[in-house]
């Protein structure tokens, strides 16, 4: 069988993932997906290696649009995905409710399991949060990063320590067995970030196999799917 080549956050897996299916019903084409962190997907894109679909931060999107990695006309919103707080199933979900509580909650645990810090959007964010909450470096030593919040995820859910917790982007949480969605960062720390798909300049499967994918990921009839998937 043929395959759509995407390269895709890992934001947009699970909801990837659910609408194959119906792509390929409707195209005859799988999909070969890379998905992983947002700056290590522009990366590869830039470097040349070729895809058809893209997935990635709008803001991304929007540049590689202009650098001309992708046809400008093709871009379309997805919907945006919050960053959160995630337990393994088994464990008491933590108060996270404002700032304090989050840092407390954060000091109390012997693990914190989430995303590269450097090129995921959630793993930069939550870096964030914690230097704004003075506890970086306390709790440096305690941090559990991975290439992507989908393998942090997976990871937090066969965790060994007694109290760990983790931080990514909603979907991530959601798609994975084993760990649980506590709730999204409090005001003032959180991050709602907007995932837009593309037509890679470069594409060389068919256009209407390609348009196909980009009208199952943003249509009206899948919007039910994108929130199941923790789109908002």
């Amino acid at each position: 069988m043929q395959a759509l080549r995407i390269f895709s956050g890992g934001a947009a897996q699970g909801l990837v993932r659910a609408l194959e299916p119906d792509f390929t019903a409707a195209t005859g084409f799988g999909i070969a997906g890379n998905f992983g962190a947002v700056g290590a997907m522009r990366a590869r894109l830039e470097a040349g290696e070729p895809a058809d679909v893209a997935i990635l931060t709008d803001a991304i999107m929007q540049a590689l649009a202009q650098s001309g990695f992708v046809a400008p006309e093709s871009l379309a919103a997805i919907g945006g995905v919050e960053t959160a707080i995630a337990v393994r199933n088994a464990d008491r979900a933590p108060i996270v409710t404002d700032g304090e509580a989050l840092k407390a909650t954060l000091l109390a645990s012997d693990a914190i399991y989430m995303p590269d810090a450097e090129q995921s959007t959630a793993g930069i964010h939550f870096a964030g949060v914690m230097r704004r909450l003075g506890i970086f470096e306390e709790v440096a030593a305690r941090l559990r990063t991975f290439p992507n919040g989908a393998a942090a995820m997976a990871a937090l859910a066969r965790a060994p320590e007694q109290r760990p917790i983790g931080c990514t982007q909603v979907t991530e949480i959601l798609a994975t067995p084993g760990v649980m969605l506590v709730m999204a960062l409090p005001p003032g720390f959180d991050l709602t970030t907007l995932y837009t798909a593309g037509i890679l300049a470069g594409c060389s499967a068919p256009p209407a196999a390609a348009q196909a994918l980009l009208g199952l990921l943003c249509g009206e009839r899948q919007a039910g799917l994108r929130t199941q998937c923790g789109f908002v």
